[in-house]
């Protein structure tokens, strides 16, 4: 098909060298993959090199601790993924003897490979003729065809996915795909695409009837759920050595398994008393007096569907504090240490 061979004379062109693209190394492939999702590629790289010092193969980031993925996956956000990866990781090892699939339908049998995920490492590395659909693929073939069906309903991704099918042929459906996807990244961007230097102008239905820039069609979002959080960062001497209260996030909620501060959720914004007293009332302060030393400003915190108002109120007790469950006392030198929500990351650094 001419388009196809346009994007492809294109791609090999104006490509970008980026390290997954060297190799066809399913458990690289994977890795960078998983990274690049909601990460851009410039931050996603240094992470990339990262993990593959540390956990050059499956076998290593499967014998690894989640506490040590966590803490390399610290600022990417998602933390999910790296828990997903992680476990992932140990199947792979556990009962595949350390292989990797070699279809797209065996590999979403995998915790955390999805429809995107698996048909890149299947085209990649196995040369399954199986399309990707991101949201460059998704944004290119859309305005390609003026597909004014929402994209990310089933109807939406199908009619994509099937297009997108017709355009690969017989090509390699790896080089195809990351072809239509730095096309999306480069030239057909969201805003403001360089129409006048695309190689597939010439067919886009949506440039004709100038309608670019309103493709893709997306359902419209949901308001982010407001949580107003009051975190109490709790400092104490024992053996004449400063401490903090941490708190490990155990439950199925943000940031699970990572570590923040014993805090007070509240409905709406609360005043610094009515959070003490609480504090008190949950035995936190063990009955020791206190001393508030700093309140914070209130940090604005945006997650995927969930919009955090947070305060830190940092006080030091007279004594050592109750220790309830997944709570432990940490000396203030090695928190760093420790995996933390970047949320928590940017207040410690406000400190320094």
């Amino acid at each position: 098909m001419h388009l196809t061979k346009s994007l492809l004379n294109w791609y090999s062109q104006n490509k970008r060298h980026l390290p997954w693209r060297e190799t066809r190394d399913p458990y690289k492939i994977w890795l960078s993959e998983v990274i690049l999702q909601q990460t851009r590629v410039a931050q996603g790289t240094d992470y990339y090199h990262r993990f593959l010092v540390a956990f050059p193969d499956v076998q290593t980031l499967a014998a690894a601790n989640e506490q040590e993925v966590l803490k390399l996956w610290q600022g990417l956000g998602y933390y999910s993924r790296a828990r997903n990866m992680h476990f992932t990781a140990q199947e792979i090892v556990e009962k595949h003897k350390g292989i990797f699939p070699d279809s797209a339908t065996d590999l979403k049998k995998l915790k955390g490979i999805g429809e995107y995920t698996s048909a890149a490492i299947a085209s990649i590395c196995y040369n399954e003729s199986v399309p990707v659909l991101d949201g460059n693929v998704a944004r290119v073939i859309s305005r390609l065809y003026a597909v004014t069906s929402p994209i990310d309903t089933n109807t939406g991704r199908k009619i994509i996915t099937e297009l997108a099918q017709s355009l690969l042929g017989d090509c390699h459906p790896g080089t195809f795909n990351q072809a239509v996807m730095e096309i999306g990244a480069l030239v057909c961007t969201p805003q403001s695409p360089s129409c006048n230097s695309c190689p597939l102008a010439y067919s886009c239905e949506a440039l004709k009837i100038g309608i670019t820039e309103k493709l893709p069609v997306k359902t419209p979002k949901k308001p982010a759920v407001i949580r107003h959080m009051n975190y109490m960062v709790i400092r104490f001497v024992r053996n004449g050595e400063e401490y903090v209260l941490m708190r490990k996030r155990t439950g199925n909620d943000i940031w699970k398994n990572m570590y923040d501060f014993p805090c007070i959720e509240t409905e709406s914004a609360a005043e610094v008393p009515e959070i003490l007293t609480r504090c008190e009332s949950q035995g936190w302060f063990g009955g020791n007096s206190y001393v508030i030393k700093h309140v914070s400003d209130q940090y604005i915190h945006q997650l995927s569907h969930r919009r955090l108002l947070v305060k830190f109120i940092r006080v030091e007790i007279t004594g050592i504090p109750a220790l309830p469950d997944n709570f432990s006392f940490v000396k203030q030198e090695m928190i760093s240490e420790l995996p933390l929500p970047r949320l928590i990351d940017k207040y410690l650094a406000s400190l320094i």
